[in-house]
């Protein structure tokens, strides 16, 4: 178990062809990449948020 492969993205890229057609893939693509960058800024936010309390904690001992 791992990464997945070239031949992996090529299947669920002609998957998503087949169920979503060609003119949806755009738009579920934007989508996709906005919700992406969220999540990894929400995470972000997250542990530099967790950081900082841990150093205060640290400053305080």
């Amino acid at each position: 178990m791992g990464s997945i492969q070239f031949p992996e993205i090529v299947v669920i890229m002609l998957l998503a062809l087949l169920v979503f057609g060609p003119k949806k893939l755009p738009e579920i693509g934007r989508t996709l990449g906005k919700t992406i960058r969220e999540l990894r800024k929400a995470a972000r936010e997250f542990s530099s948020s967790v950081e900082e309390m841990t150093s205060i904690d640290d400053n305080d001992s």
